[in-house]
Order: C-alpha cells, then structure tokens, then sequence
C-alpha cells in the first residue's frame, strides 16, 4: 500500500497541494496534519500514518522536512521506517527513493538528512542575522503602535485623576494592553 503524508505548520495554510501530489503519485491514503511542527513527534495524524504502515509498503512524503524538524530526527524516523520494512519516496528529493535497508540508502538518506538540517539552520542564521541588523539601523519589528505621543500624554493625565485603564482604553479607543504598555514606559 502507498500511503501520504502531509503537513502545514499553521492552521491558516492550505494542504491541499500537497495532498494533490501525493495522490498523483499513488497514494491511496493521505494523512495531514494542520497547525505541527515538525519537531514534534507526537502528531496526531503522523501517529496515524505510523500506525497503518506495514512491511513492503510506501510512505511517500513532499519532503524531508515534512516529518522531521531535525537531522537527528530525520535519521532516526527514517531508521525507524526501514526496520519495519517500509519504503519512504520524497516527491522534491528524489535520492530520497532509495532502499533504506542497505549500507549505501542509510548513506544516502544520513547525507540528505544533513542537508536539510544545513537548509534550516542557515534560514533561522539569516533571520537572526537580519533582525539584528534591522535593530542596530533603529528598526523594530512588529506593528506600530496605536499610542501617538498625544495619546499617551492623554493617557498619564487620565491615570493621574484616578480613572481606570479600562475607562481610559475607551475614551481613547484602544486595548487595555497598549494603554498599560504606555503607561509603564512613562512611570
């Protein structure tokens, strides 16, 4: 039996895509899940998939990444699958369809495994990287805040008189959690 699976780390994302291809490519059954990282292993749908595949049949997954946050975890999985005899085919990582059962596709896979950690670590580097230098320029990540000058001047007075900082979020028409921001900045 060929059997799927498919993940997206948010709930906002749509996985339909990849369900699409793994169909294409023989899938008779496709497990998802929504909203996992990849370095969890207790997925729920992952579970699923686990538990159905049998010797002599097919996971076939979109990527590595997919089922593995990690290259430890990686090796691992795909170690794990060989010794109950199950075959992995990655759709984008076509070295990936290799007979893990043998000396050289524990290679292979160990190699592609080692890549792909190399791939996430050098994006979250990047990222790093990236916002430090945004903040050294003056940059702040995030949403501007809805607390002009004004409004926190207004604010301070509002508190100064005793009002509460529901009343004052009101009359100013913001969140409860901006006007105590503000408020602590000026205390």
């Amino acid at each position: 039996m060929i059997v799927g699976y498919a993940r997206v780390s948010t709930r906002e994302q749509n996985p339909a895509a990849q369900e699409a291809e793994l169909r294409a490519a023989g899938a008779e059954k496709v497990y998802v899940d929504h909203g996992e990282s990849s370095r969890i292993r207790e997925r729920p749908e992952w579970q699923r998939c686990l538990d159905v595949l049998r010797d002599g049949d097919t996971l076939v997954i979109r990527a590595l990444d997919r089922i593995a946050g990690s290259e430890k975890m990686a090796i691992e999985l795909i170690r794990e699958l060989a010794r109950r005899g199950v075959r992995l085919k990655s759709l984008t990582e076509p070295f990936l369809d290799v007979d893990t059962t043998t000396p050289m596709g524990e290679a292979i896979v160990g190699i592609m495994a080692v890549l792909a950690q190399l791939r996430v670590d050098t994006i979250r580097e990047n990222t790093r990287r990236g916002l430090a230098h945004a903040r050294s320029q003056g940059r702040v990540g995030g949403r501007p805040t809805v607390m002009t000058p004004e409004r926190i001047e207004a604010a301070r007075r509002m508190k100064s008189d005793g009002q509460s900082v529901a009343h004052i979020a009101r009359v100013l028409g913001v969140g409860e959690s901006s006007i105590r921001r503000a408020l602590a900045k000026v205390s």
